[in-house]
């Protein structure tokens, strides 16, 4: 925790959650460098054009990285507009060059195109962490792959699975997350350079039909950055709702998981566990606890996630007109902390997957203790194929069951197979080995084996 005021408020991002790479990006520090780039970028432009002369270009270049934030803050308590101050500040260090900066630009023509290179960067670091997470879940598909396990309906038994095929259903929605991020990484654009009301109106008084060829050529200083046709005096909207959604979507993915291993780490079904350190303590209060914290951290920050993308669906939708400023307080914070939540969540889930425990013998357990109730549908087919009356099957089938049930609620091991084995009407159709067969789960997994590992291919692709 390095500059840190404590007598101060902080958010929780900038210490405890999401990676210092992330919030470097989303750092002030960052958003004025870019700034200063973009101020010089346009001046470079206007210096073909004649607008703006050599000495003066050498100067803003010069005096590009001479970056005093506090002094930006101070002048912006006289201006109330923090674009003001910062060109207020660059023009007092570049006495030269500073005459000329933001030549007919409007301020989203500079924060705007700055937002939109700090989403792209922060993009990578997603899709980069989504592929180490599906990876990470690649490899205990590969291994459970044949593992079964019991599979539960409205949390109650129902019908066998294998635990490779439940983590595949996680691993696919990252793959669609993974998808759904490729497609607004490809179509985030900036404002360009349109000036008040997205007109170019500026600019093309300022240089008539060679201003698309200045704004093009500041796009493309600022590493081939594409830009929306049609603005109004900020880049549109739209694009933050395809953002938002982009990491809600990502958060409820992360969110399935970690819920299903929290209900998995209950003492009622004790099947998993999140990674546990050996100093690590549960509670304050009761020594023996071994709580699924880093699971609820990752719930915890998905609504988070949730509640803040909404934000972005009002700011676009409430961009009366050319414009209105309600959106600029909630998007200085939405749009980082999403981002940073993410980051966190991601990180957590690749350890969380990468450290699982794995209660092998209390799988079976719970599987050899429910299963047999869901086998009797297969029982009843096979003896009715070979002659049984249905319904009086079923009643028997019905009778045994109950008292299966009965034996497991007073803490003894399923019965059912004895029960099946010794019932003189279902020995005048089965065999005690075709008894044996039918209640083997391996036998009622379908194709989950071969899909689960169909799914590991696509993740080894990545």
């Amino acid at each position: 925790m390095k500059n840190t005021n404590h007598s101060n408020y902080e958010s929780p991002f900038s210490w405890r959650y999401g990676s210092e790479q992330m919030r470097i990006i989303w750092s002030e520090e960052n958003k004025y460098k870019i700034w200063r780039k973009i101020w010089v970028e346009l001046a470079r432009a206007q210096h073909k054009e004649g607008l703006v002369g050599k000495e003066e270009l050498e100067d803003l270049e010069k005096h590009q990285d001479n970056l005093d934030i506090e002094r930006i803050w101070e002048i912006e308590k006289d201006t109330r507009h923090d674009v003001v101050a910062a060109i207020k500040e660059f023009a007092e260090k570049a006495k030269i060059g500073g005459g000329k900066i933001h030549l007919g630009a409007t301020s989203m023509d500079i924060s705007d195109n700055a937002e939109v290179l700090k989403m792209k960067e922060a993009l990578n670091i997603i899709e980069n962490e989504l592929a180490i997470l599906l990876k990470v879940f690649g490899k205990k598909i590969e291994k459970y792959a044949d593992f079964v396990c019991m599979g539960y309906t409205h949390l109650q038994p129902a019908e066998p699975t294998t635990l490779g095929y439940r983590f595949a259903f996680y691993a696919q929605d990252l793959l669609l997350d993974l998808e759904l991020l490729d497609f607004v990484k490809k179509n985030l654009k900036g404002k360009g350079m349109k000036g008040a009301v997205g007109t170019s109106a500026s600019f093309v008084k300022l240089l008539g039909e060679k201003a698309a060829k200045m704004e093009l050529e500041v796009l493309e200083g600022l590493g081939g950055l594409e830009a929306f046709e049609v603005t109004n005096q900020t880049a549109p909207r739209k694009i933050e709702v395809w953002l938002g959604n982009l990491l809600a979507s990502i958060a409820q993915s992360l969110y399935k998981f970690a819920f299903d291993l929290r209900v998995m780490q209950s003492p009622g079904f004790g099947e998993w566990q999140e990674p546990f350190g050996k100093s690590q303590v549960g509670s304050s209060a009761m020594p023996f606890k071994k709580n699924p914290i880093k699971s609820e951290q990752i719930c915890s920050l998905a609504r988070l996630v949730i509640s803040l993308s909404r934000a972005s669906w009002d700011n676009a939708a409430h961009m009366l007109l050319e414009r209105t400023l309600d959106d600029s307080a909630n998007r200085r914070i939405a749009i980082p902390e999403m981002f940073l939540a993410i980051d966190e969540m991601l990180t957590s889930a690749a350890n969380i997957v990468d450290g699982l425990t794995i209660n092998d013998k209390r799988i079976t357990n719970n599987l050899n203790t429910y299963w047999p109730f869901s086998a009797s549908e297969g029982i009843i087919i096979e003896v009715v194929k070979k002659g049984a009356d249905r319904q009086k099957i079923h009643e028997v089938l019905r009778e045994i069951s109950m008292g299966a049930w009965e034996a497991i609620q007073e803490g003894q091991s399923n019965p059912m197979e004895d029960l099946l084995t010794s019932n003189p009407e279902i020995g005048k159709h089965l065999k005690p080995t075709e008894i044996d067969e039918l209640l083997d789960a391996k036998n009622h997994t379908g194709n989950a084996s071969r899909k689960a590992l169909d799914l590991v291919s696509k993740i080894h692709k990545l």
